[in-house]
């Protein structure tokens, strides 16, 4: 890049303003006096000048750190690192010695010990080994293996072996049926399958309809002769992974390494609106995505990293990738999340990433119990809370003068929950509400950060800085890629918008992915011609090159008005409601109305009924219609606060005891709301709430 445009570059920031003040906290737990002081300023994009891009002026962001180029690998002496196969070898060299893998042992009662580990040395021993013995076995570079099972010890191995001998990793959700497993493994022409006992039932009764499959391989330590029969007409081998490592100790084959642009791994989209897509994404694009997160999330060796988000999804796939990358030692969960906690306690993890959910319940916890403790306790907990909330305020996450005080006589207990040693807290998957990712700062005393991105570019697209003391945007574009928005007429969303341009957040990069497996149609939908994929995503550029999240495209829908309404962003202002824990909003464009299907939260609503001599039961409650005036009259509440337009907000809804669920097919495996299948289950209870609107 020539001088003048590094000089137009450097002069970017005076065409941004100073950061707004847009933090707050709606604990409202004490009131604090707002500090004259405004935070330092953190810049995370700039906008290019018109003659370095043509799409427009002033149109593509990218980030601050580096806005001459886009980075696709680590900073030396790492840059040489360009394939997953790299990464692992780098690490095995470098902390040959250092706790890697690690999984609890239990015993024959049922009874959990201390987690085992394997170093990193052994993994790379154990990944040659299965790898030359999957190529005995008849697999040959570019064949396609699938990884079926809970995220364990195992599950990382394969999938290593697969870097190491150019072969192609396809993960399947250990929740997944037998329609979407038959699906996924004719359409990605599955060559074997790496499996848990637990779901081999469900992979034998599939491999007649799977003619591709020739060989099913089962985690654990046991051998062939422990495994059941093939159905009837079969002809595949069925192995034990320790039969398929010896194969390869007797059999060693050298590492065929694949390109940067090589396929790693087809990442099947967990479908919230039909058939799963698989998104292709090479070497290239996972490293690149990894580095851009490295840059800015400072792991280290001695971190430790807790997995039990699902493997399959990229979120956890990348968050691994940069843990190896850093010697982080990796703990696996025993699979049933009722047990989450105890592993979390044994293991004191340093890192942890989750999803808004599960920080929603948390946080609903904690202030629970809060307001259930004495005068006394909750005057502290205020005290302390507000303390640390005007040093965030005032540009200082650390708490300020008094925060490691108020950390050891108040919040202590409630890091203690956690295992009392996490630095780092993430959340990604869906938007976290600025009032949730405040409390985690305040409460934990770790760096929080918020991530934005999607499978199709390899997991994450913009993040926050770990000393960014504001809230309520998901930060700037990672150093691999570049942002733009594009002008949506219909929705009233212009790049030219004052004072904030607002559009459909487009992203270029080498973390973009190489469109769907099979699917040039749909692939054409999302990926332009210039490059740019088009996430559906609708955003806004905030001061100092913030990037928010405020709409979303994809599920718009309108209204018999004319009006357009995007469910998703009303479901994330009605979740704020105590008495609410999932919502569903629905119209369409027959009606001048939105009604939704509500699942009340029994933690908050039982002792609200309690206090006015209801009865303890959840079902009776959602039948009663004051209980559902009550919800819905709190519903409106939130979304008056949000200054939800009058179009946006629900005129009824149905109240349900049972939760939307992946068990019961309305979830996805990430836990976002299929709509078609939500809609389908309840459009009676939809025609009555329509049909006592029109009365």
């Amino acid at each position: 890049m020539g001088d003048t445009a590094s000089r137009r570059i450097a002069v970017l920031n005076s065409h941004l303003v100073a950061a707004e003040r847009d933090v707050a906290s709606s604990l409202q737990l004490h009131d604090t006096a707002a500090s004259s002081e405004a935070p330092e300023e953190i810049d995370y994009s700039v906008a290019l000048p018109e003659r370095l891009t043509p799409t427009g002026p002033w149109l593509v962001h990218r980030s601050a750190q580096c806005p001459e180029r886009l980075i696709s690998s680590f900073p030396a002496p790492d840059d040489h690192i360009r394939t997953l196969y790299d990464n692992l070898e780098v690490s095995v060299s470098r902390y040959a010695n250092v706790p890697f893998l690690g999984q609890r042992t239990v015993d024959s009662k049922g009874h959990a010990g201390p987690y085992k580990w394997m170093t990193y040395g052994e993994a790379g021993e154990a990944r040659t080994n299965i790898g030359s013995g999957l190529l005995h076995l008849g697999l040959a570079p570019g064949a396609t293996v699938g990884l079926y099972s809970i995220n364990c010890r195992d599950w990382v191995l394969v999938d290593a072996a697969c870097s190491a001998y150019s072969l192609i990793s396809v993960p399947l959700y250990d929740t997944l049926g037998p329609d979407a497993v038959r699906y996924i493994c004719s359409h990605a022409e599955l060559a074997a399958v790496a499996c848990s006992a637990e779901v081999l039932p469900i992979m034998l009764q599939c491999l007649p309809d799977c003619p591709t499959v020739k060989l099913v391989i089962v985690y654990g330590s046991q051998g062939s002769k422990r495994l059941p029969s093939l159905p009837a007409g079969v002809h595949c081998k069925l192995l034990g992974l320790e039969d398929v490592k010896a194969i390869g100790r007797e059999h060693p084959r050298p590492h065929t390494p694949p390109a940067p642009s090589d396929t790693a791994t087809l990442c099947y989209t967990s479908g919230t609106t039909g058939v799963p897509k698989g998104a292709v994404l090479s070497h290239g694009n996972l490293i690149a995505n990894s580095a851009g997160n490295f840059s800015i999330i400072r792991l280290q060796q001695g971190d430790k990293h807790i997995s039990y988000l699902p493997l399959a999804h990229i979120y956890e796939r990348v968050s691994l990738i940069s843990c190896l990358h850093a010697g982080v030692s990796i703990g696996f969960y025993r699979g049933n999340v009722l047990e989450l906690l105890d592993d979390v306690l044994e293991l004191k993890p340093t890192l942890f990433a989750s999803v808004p959910r599960l920080w929603n319940r948390i946080h609903d916890r904690v202030m629970a119990t809060i307001r259930a403790s004495n005068p006394v306790s909750r005057r502290l907990f205020a005290a302390a809370y507000a303390s640390k909330k005007a040093a965030l305020d005032r540009g200082d996450p650390s708490g300020g003068r008094f925060g490691p005080f108020w950390d050891r006589l108040v919040f202590s207990k409630i890091r203690a929950r956690l295992g009392g040693e996490v630095r780092y807290m993430t959340t990604g998957a869906s938007p976290i509400s600025a009032e949730v990712f405040d409390f985690l700062r305040i409460c934990f005393g770790a760096t929080v950060l918020e991530g934005y991105g999607m499978t199709e570019t390899a997991c994450t697209i913009a993040l926050t800085h770990p000393d960014d003391p504001l809230s309520g945007h998901v930060g700037g574009p990672l150093p691999s890629c570049e942002i733009k928005l594009d002008d949506i007429p219909e929705m009233g969303y212009r790049n030219s918008d004052s004072p904030h341009p607002r559009g459909e957040i487009c992203v270029r990069g080498p973390i973009v992915f190489h469109g769907y497996f099979k699917d040039e149609a749909q692939s054409a939908e999302v990926l332009d011609a210039e490059g740019w994929l088009h996430t559906g995503d609708v955003g806004t550029w905030l001061p100092g090159g913030r990037l928010k999240i405020i709409d979303r495209k994809k599920s718009l829908f309108k209204l018999a008005q004319g009006e357009y309404v995007a469910p998703e962003k009303i479901e994330n202002v009605y979740q704020r409601s105590a008495l609410v824990q999932q919502v569903f909003v629905y119209g369409d464009s027959l009606r001048a109305q939105l009604v939704a299907v509500v699942v009340p939260d029994p933690e908050e609503l039982l002792p609200w009924a309690a206090k006015r001599s209801l009865p303890a039961d959840l079902p009776a409650l959602c039948r009663d219609p004051g209980v559902n005036a009550a919800v819905l009259k709190s519903m409106q509440e939130e979304g008056r606060a949000a200054k939800l337009s009058g179009f946006e907000q629900v005129a009824a809804i149905h109240l349900i005891p049972e939760p939307f669920s992946v068990e019961n097919n309305l979830l996805t495996p990430t836990f976002k709301l299929k709509r078609p299948q939500v809609q389908a289950v309840f459009q009676d209870a939809i025609a009555v709430m329509y049909a006592r609107l029109d009365k």
